[in-house]
């Protein structure tokens, strides 16, 4: 079914100039039809009652105000929607991260979490990459591919990376002078096993490919006399 025109609407009394209408005043009383209504309602317009509006409670002013203005925070509407993955980024897609603690690495990509980040994996024995998120902004999509099929990744989300808060303790007079070591954080049992279990059914299906295995041991580096935007990833 065609859609149906649009029909503009046109004024009454279209202006000749601006400002100067092409009726008088008396006219379009007339053409309007007011003189109708007028006579139906006993000579007078039809006019209705204001609602009456309850009174706002009278509030007594603060004894006390505070010395510096408070700012109120502003309403936010604003729904957070989840970030649109590239098309070059599937999973077991071959990922080269850019930025970071392992920059020029190799990775698998798994899959995309709630926040937008991208879940990816070294594999850990093969690259030393766990499993960790990153930004799609600071990756390169190859396109070379791993089979993850067989890979349980319904576990993992953003809080399974999330950081446990402590508390501050107060240090003693003699703590304060002194410096602190600082005591590295062991990793739980339970995160090493899902390691382990998770580059179980990567590497399987890694070394089902030869070559790939060396590929993603790798580094991705640029070497003098290689033009970035003339490589083919």
């Amino acid at each position: 079914m065609a859609p149906a025109r649009k029909t503009h609407r046109t004024s009454r009394n279209p202006d000749l100039i601006r400002g100067v209408g092409k009726f008088s005043r008396s006219k379009m009383y007339h053409k309007r039809g007011l003189w109708a209504v007028k006579a139906k309602n006993g000579g007078v317009f039809p006019c209705h009652e204001k609602r009456p509006v309850a009174p706002a409670p009278v509030e007594k002013p603060p004894k006390f105000y505070p010395a510096d203005d408070v700012k109120k925070p502003l309403i936010n509407k604003h729904k957070a929607k989840q970030t649109k993955l590239r098309a070059s980024i599937t999973p077991g897609t071959v990922l080269i991260l850019l930025a970071g603690r392992f920059m020029g690495k190799r990775v698998v990509f798994l899959k995309q979490l709630s926040s937008g980040l991208l879940l990816v994996t070294g594999p850990f024995k093969i690259n030393g990459v766990p499993l960790r998120r990153v930004n799609q902004a600071y990756v390169i999509a190859t396109s070379t591919k791993v089979d993850i099929s067989k890979v349980n990744v319904d576990k993992f989300d953003d809080k399974y990376f999330a950081k446990e808060v402590e508390k501050k303790k107060n240090k003693d007079e003699g703590e304060f002078f002194e410096a602190e070591k600082e005591d590295k954080k062991d990793i739980p049992q339970e995160k090493k096993d899902d390691q382990k279990a998770v580059d179980a059914s990567l590497i399987t299906a890694i070394e089902g490919v030869p070559e790939l295995k060396f590929y993603l041991a790798a580094r991705f580096s640029l070497k003098s006399g290689m033009k970035p935007h003339e490589l083919v990833f």
